[in-house]
């Protein structure tokens, strides 16, 4: 059994000091109150961050599609630059670059991600699916626990056909990528790894695979994500096609529910999301890429109001930090509100709620029972310097606000998960 002292510990919401956790076999056993002196001087124990939607492949976009020749660049020019780097990589590259996303993670307290991967083919002719096993041995080698969200994509748009980059995409039909992920399944490294169903798009999917998809995650027990309502010209590509919106059809069709997550839903329909919540669905926004992409800012307080839990993603990878994605998910709804304070619990605190996004709303859409210091949850956990100078005038109560409001990436002094710290996997490679 392992023990762990700190100074302080983020439990139920608040900085608590007094507090020893044991640890056996890779889960929280117990959390008991102590008197001893803390094994931890100086530092804070949080749970690992969970980050709910990665694409580890973008971290090698940092620096392109950023220089602006017109006045009519967006996310449908920047997808033509991540095209160009699809074609390029090879299941090597594939894996050096995961491995280093995953490492990065792991180093700003980052213990799970889901990876939704559609990024599937060395030989688009062939179908091989060999970038998904590369992909499961980064994170292997990383140490982080991932779910990798197995992508369908079958379109290159609303009745278009699949074409240049894309094609390494390809699922084909519904039997080839039910196939890829009974496959996946098999090839998981070690227990840290677990496989969800993913809809790519309505754009890459049409609705009747979409259903026999969701169909397929309800019987054996998966989550379902899909990218939704990101674009406005996605909305109207949707409603030309079929005659209605994108959430439309997830409601009316896919059976929203706690195993399913909508991925970015910065341009849906109030009265869509009070559905959608209602039945008990999640939605994962990705704020820096959101913001990065000129998506726009969703409507977070209708997605709050409608029931739905909302988590966290570093979606491409242009920068990874779960500090800066929590608040930017705050003040970005503040400049769009014009007032202070959104994201808020029924106390007023916005310290609470963006920690739940970052942490225990990302585990449950990834279907995973951690994100909280608790009996029973996996040991995904990191450490806080307590010690820096920014810190020294504020008071415990207010740590957590200081923390998802104020804090650098710097403060994460190393990160464990199932137990095993991200210090000592360094130490063992050197």
């Amino acid at each position: 059994m392992t023990i762990i002292r700190p100074e302080l510990a983020w439990i139920g919401g608040d900085f608590l000091d007094g507090v020893e956790v044991h640890i056996e076999h890779g889960h929280i056993a117990s959390v008991v109150p102590t008197q001893e002196p803390p094994t931890h001087e100086g530092m804070a124990l949080i749970p690992g961050f969970v980050n709910a939607h990665s694409h580890a492949f973008q971290l090698a976009l940092r620096g392109r599609g950023e220089v602006f020749p017109t006045d009519a660049e967006s996310f449908w020019t920047w997808r033509e630059a991540m095209y160009d780097l699809v074609e390029s990589l090879s299941p090597d590259d594939v894996g050096e670059i995961a491995w280093r996303c995953f490492m990065e993670m792991r180093g700003v307290g980052i213990t799970s991600v889901g990876e939704f991967h559609y990024l599937h083919h060395a030989d688009p002719a062939a179908r091989d699916f060999a970038m998904d096993a590369a992909v499961l041995e980064a994170a292997h080698m990383a140490g982080i626990r991932i779910t990798l969200l197995q992508a369908a994509y079958v379109h290159g748009g609303f009745g278009e056909p699949l074409a240049g980059g894309q094609m390494r995409f390809d699922t084909k039909d519904y039997f080839t990528w039910e196939d890829s992920v009974d496959a996946a399944r098999r090839a998981g490294v070690d227990d840290k790894q677990s496989v969800g169903a993913v809809i790519h798009s309505l754009r890459a999917v049409d609705i009747e695979h979409a259903k026999s998809i969701r169909a397929y995650a309800r019987d054996n027990g998966l989550v379902v994500h899909a990218h939704l309502e990101e674009q406005v010209a996605e909305i109207e590509a949707c409603v030309a096609a079929t005659g209605k919106r994108p959430m439309q059809l997830v409601n009316e069709h896919l059976e929203p529910g706690p195993d399913m997550t909508m991925v970015h839903c910065t341009h849906t329909a109030a009265e869509d999301m009070s559905l959608y919540g209602a039945a008990g669905g999640r939605v994962c926004l990705c704020p820096m890429t959101e913001a990065n992409l000129g998506d726009g800012l969703a409507d977070v307080q209708a997605m709050l109001g409608s029931g739905a839990d909302v988590c966290l993603g570093t979606d491409s990878n242009a920068r990874i930090s779960m500090l800066e994605e929590m608040r930017m998910a705050e003040l970005g709804q503040r400049l769009r509100v014009q007032r202070r304070g959104v994201c808020l619990d029924a106390d007023g605190r916005v310290d609470r709620p963006l920690m739940d996004m970052a942490t225990v709303h990302g585990a449950a859409s990834l279907g995973l029972h951690a994100g909280a210091i608790m009996p029973g949850t996996v040991a995904d956990l990191a450490l806080v310097d307590l010690d820096c100078a920014w810190l020294a005038s504020v008071d415990q109560s207010d740590l957590g606000a200081a923390l998802v409001l104020s804090g650098s990436d710097d403060l994460i002094m190393d990160s464990c998960v199932g137990g095993a710290w991200l210090s000592d996997l360094c130490e063992e490679a050197i």
